[in-house]
């Protein structure tokens, strides 16, 4: 991996953010630190990626572990970052009255809690010309007012946390020439979303959703920010 600029994407191994990793690689020639836990799935992508592959620097690491942001600053080093794809989720279904704490906590710890740890410990890296690009992954069902499903609560809650938190991150880092927002997503066919709606056929492909975040990645700060965008066309 050269010293040149790059991006951090979370949530790399699979779905919408693979699909961002190719599309930003091979698209838009873009350096990424691609960050899962899943190390033969980061290993392929290095490989679909082709000729490019050397684009693609991969750390293999556990998000919910106690020193994953240190990791991830040590990692990115001295180098300048255009962005941080907040793209690591976590889903967890229960029906009402069998959830427990240990299960909300690791729900909003993995969805809202370390986007906002990785922005403040990476802000001096993001800070610069031209503007870096905080961008988290939310979803309609963390969207006040929007259809909600039963099962997934705590999964809506810690997406409408995140919502919160890009609001409040917009103006946090404003002063560092920092932008934040947030994309809220619909049905995308991925592994996650089969889990919460078994039989539900998507009506968009991580493939797609995953090169309009991308392309969102490095052009939307230029006219967004604190903003929490639906990017659906339906919801199961």
């Amino acid at each position: 991996m050269s010293e040149e600029p790059l991006v951090v994407v979370t949530g790399a191994s699979r779905g919408v953010g693979r699909e961002a990793v190719k599309a930003l690689v091979l698209g838009h020639r873009t350096n990424v630190l691609a960050i899962a836990r899943d190390e033969p799935a980061l290993r392929s992508l290095q490989q679909e990626c082709g000729a490019a592959s050397a684009r693609v620097e991969v750390l293999t690491l556990d998000l919910a572990a106690a020193d994953a942001v240190p990791h991830v600053v040590r990692q990115v080093g001295g180098r300048r970052l255009l962005g941080l794809l907040n793209n690591a989720g976590l889903l967890r279904k229960r029906d009402f009255g069998a959830w427990t704490l240990p299960d909300l906590q690791e729900l909003f710890l993995v969805n809202a809690h370390l986007p906002f740890l990785l922005a403040q410990a990476l802000v001096d890296r993001l800070a610069g010309t031209p503007p870096g690009h905080v961008l988290n992954i939310g979803s309609m069902g963390g969207v006040q007012g929007s259809a909600k499903f039963p099962g997934l609560a705590g999964y809506s809650a810690s997406k409408m946390a995140l919502a919160g938190l890009t609001e409040c991150m917009a103006e946090e880092l404003r002063e560092r020439g920092v932008r934040c927002n947030c994309l809220a997503l619909g049905a995308v066919d991925t592994a996650m979303l089969r889990e919460a709606f078994p039989g539900y056929q998507a009506p968009v492909s991580a493939r797609d959703m995953g090169a309009e975040v991308a392309r969102f990645f490095l052009e939307g700060h230029k006219y967004f920010n604190g903003k929490v965008l639906p990017m659906a066309i339906g919801t199961p």
